[in-house]
């Protein structure tokens, strides 16, 4: 079928370039029109944090909108004239802005506080709605509008709380970066600026329209401000990946002498099936996020695989398409360093490292084992939570405002716990909750309770003595919940939710981890299943989760040494350590068996190929590495410097997962399956493609790719263990070379 497609691809050219133009055309327009915005809607099914907001949400709806803090700082005091003109003008100009329904009086006390020294203060605009329902225009409209009003005074002013937080991250800079990393890589592997030109602009028509898709998605349902961030960090580098296989396939079989029209068939039918292969398990490992139990974290990952099945789509059918009109003219613009070579040689290095390989397996599996293995000692450190603003780049108006809170209000001011009562027609129980957390440990201030108008809901304030991110707080919140509200409320009608963002964040934490067990079990499961469908052997496929999994340790003790022990800091643009995202374990361990299975389907469908036609387990493996290693070394240097420049971003998330990413698409490329796959390969020998007859018959099979229609395959003999003499329909060749 596939075959089938690509051919008609490459036959009518025009045809197919046509119907995308078209294609694109009318998803961009609908986009336009129809398409929805992304928010941060996190919200946590079945959480105490999450029964707050619903509770507020149904009968105290004026607490249960959003608020932004404006935070000013006078060193001769914001009593003097100034400073309360200051004041007074920032009041103003909040109060204008659709959707803010009060503002804060500091000089009162109402919604806002000066320090006991009068040089800094607060003022607390609260919104109608939630800040996953605003604008990122309202949101703007804060920091532009007060800035403006306040002109060019000594006074100070800065951004914070939940409002401000909820805007849109921005990641120009850094796709920008990533795009012109990858050309240049693309420049130097493939030789010619033609043969670049065409990855590069699949990858654009892929992204562009993947976002749209995703743009009219979210019209349907939430999707968070980082997923698109995400998804153009994965599409890109997985769009590029895939056209290079295709186009390096393509120019083999120009060199071959077939004509440009069958060379694209070829290239299309046999490259593209580890395509279709290795992105429908990038896809497939994502969904198991929904696992998770965490509508906002499971829809990142569709946000992600929407990407990379659009990368898919565009690889098999356009790209067919233009290198058949492109043909001979892939190798015009040569660069001056580029040679050429027909048929291609493989390269030097890649050689030289694959010899070794086989010469000294036991060595080479030894050294790398211990290289992961280090690299991965700072995960016994890992510390899951939710950083928090007071992480942020030191040059941002969070940071800023946070860093003031601090100093004037004490730590724990950053990260109010809000709870929620339910008091009924009792309206002592609010009282006595609030004279119980104010002689709890751990706690700095309770503010006044906040009661609605039917008098049965109310609101309590709690500082925390302690940063948010701290783990005191963490123990604070679970004190609250599992102490001091069931002593206090024992014997009442009345009920209480602790709720609040540090709240939440701690219950995202806590439904993660206890959810990791299943969807590590999904996902390696599902791994395991499809490459041993596809490859017909437990060993190979039992490998290629292993070492995946020692990746992924490689890569979380990157994000522990960088971003909670603080080595190498300066380079991330960060200044203060704090902990690791609760969520991005996940993720990142979901994207990477995708991509990683990208490699290990290069690799062992070729090493595989070779296998088969003489039956040499050890030349065989060495072949294979020579044929596609400097495609998989160039793939992955692409998609790393793509996933590295969002550490451009201002955001901390996007940083950790930039950096994450990066580390482990290098370290699995370059480390795993360039020297210890092949490594453990030559030490097993045929026992690498070993498989129990009765599981070989019960699964079903599943061929990466054929052999070439012209190529003869010779059949090695049987042996005690299943081979691939026994079921020539089962066998893969080489996706690339």
């Amino acid at each position: 079928m596939l075959t089938r497609l690509v051919r008609s691809c490459a036959t009518h050219p025009w045809r197919t370039i046509g119907i995308w133009i078209a294609l694109v055309l009318v998803i961009f327009a609908s986009a336009s029109a129809f398409g929805g915005k992304l928010v941060n809607n996190s919200t946590i099914p079945g959480s105490d944090s999450q029964e707050a907001v619903d509770l507020l949400t149904e009968r105290f709806p004026e607490r249960a909108g959003d608020s932004a803090r404006v935070v000013f700082s006078y060193d001769e005091g914001l009593n003097t004239s100034e400073g309360r003109q200051a004041v007074e003008s920032a009041q103003h100009a909040l109060a204008e802005i659709p959707g803010v329904i009060a503002v804060g009086d500091p000089y009162a006390g109402q919604g806002g506080a000066l320090s006991e020294d009068g040089t800094i203060g607060f003022v607390e605009a609260q919104f109608d709605r939630p800040a996953r329902e605003l604008d990122n225009a309202q949101i703007e409209a804060v920091e532009d509008d007060v800035r403006a009003a306040v002109g060019d005074t000594d006074v100070q002013v800065e951004f914070g709380g939940t409002v401000i937080g909820a805007k849109a991250v921005e990641s120009q800079t850094s796709e920008v970066l990533g795009f012109a990393a990858a050309i240049i890589v693309l420049l130097i592997v493939l030789g010619t600026a033609v043969a670049m030109a065409l990855p590069m602009t699949l990858a654009i028509v892929a992204i562009g329209t993947a976002m749209s898709l995703l743009t009219i998605a979210a019209a349907f349902t939430d999707f968070n401000t980082t997923t698109p961030i995400l998804a153009v960090m994965i599409g890109l580098g997985v769009a590029i990946d895939y056209s290079l296989f295709i186009v390096m396939r393509f120019r083999q079989e120009l060199a071959k002498g077939r004509h440009p029209r069958e060379a694209a068939t070829v290239a299309g039918s046999t490259a593209g099936r580890a395509v279709v292969f290795a992105g429908a398990t990038v896809a497939i490992s994502i969904s198991g996020l929904a696992l998770v139990g965490i509508p906002f974290v499971a829809k990142m990952g569709y946000g992600t695989a929407l990407a990379v099945l659009v990368a898919v789509a565009t690889a098999v059918t356009l790209m067919p398409a233009m290198l058949s009109k492109v043909g001979h003219k892939i190798d015009r613009l040569r660069m001056p360093w580029a040679r050429t070579q027909r048929p291609p040689k493989p390269n030097r290095g890649i050689s030289r490292v694959a010899n070794f390989v086989e010469r000294r397996p036991k060595t080479v599996l030894v050294a790398t084992l211990a290289v992961v293995l280090t690299m991965a000692i700072p995960v016994l450190s890992l510390n899951m939570g939710t950083a928090d603003a007071g992480t942020n780049p030191p040059d941002t108006t969070t940071r800023k405002a946070y860093d003031l809170l601090a100093e004037g209000f004490g730590a724990g001011f950053n990260g109010p716990l809000l709870v929620a009562v339910d008091q009924g027609s009792d309206a002592q129980a609010t009282a006595d909750l609030a004279a119980a957390f104010a002689t709890t440990d751990g706690v700095a201030a309770v503010a006044e309770p906040s009661i609605n108008q039917a008098g049965d809901t109310a609101q309590i304030a709690v500082i925390p003595t302690t940063a948010p991110q701290s783990s005191e707080t963490a123990d604070l919140v679970h004190t609250l919940r599992d102490t001091v509200i069931p002593a206090t409320l024992a014997g009442s009608t009345a009920t209480a939710h602790v709720g609040g963002e540090t709240a939440s964040n701690e219950d995202v934490a806590s439904k993660i981890i206890s959810s990791v067990p299943l969807f590590l079990a999904f996902v390696i499961g599902v791994i395991f299943l499809l490459m041993t469908m596809a490859f017909r052997s437990v060993v190979v496929a039992l490998k290629a989760a292993v070492t995946t999994l020692l990746s992924a340790l490689a890569a979380f003790g990157a994000l522990v040494a960088v971003f909670q022990w603080g080595w190498l800091q300066g380079l991330t643009g960060l200044d203060t350590t704090g902990p690791t995202a609760s969520f991005l374990p996940v993720i990142v361990l979901s994207i990477l068996f995708g991509l990683a299975m990208d490699y290990e389907v290069f690799l062992a469908s070729r090493i595989r190929e070779e296998y088969v036609k003489d039956g040499d387990a050890h030349g065989s493996i060495t072949r294979g590495v020579k044929g596609v290693g400097r495609v998989i070394v160039a793939a992955a240097i692409i998609m790393g410097v793509v996933f590295w420049a969002f550490l451009l971003s201002d955001d901390r998330t996007v940083k950790s997962f930039g950096l994450g990413l990066g580390v482990a698409i290098l370290v699995d490329a370059l480390i795993i399956r360039m020297l210890m796959v092949p490594a453990i390969m030559h030490l097993l020998g045929r026992r690498a493609w070993y498989i129990p007859k009765w599981l070989d018959r019960v699964l079903p099979n599943l061929t990466i790719e054929p052999p070439d229609e012209e190529d003869e395959v010779e059949e090695p003999a049987a042996t005690d263990h299943p081979e691939p003499a026994e079921q020539p329909e089962r066998v893969p060749a080489g996706a690339a070379s």
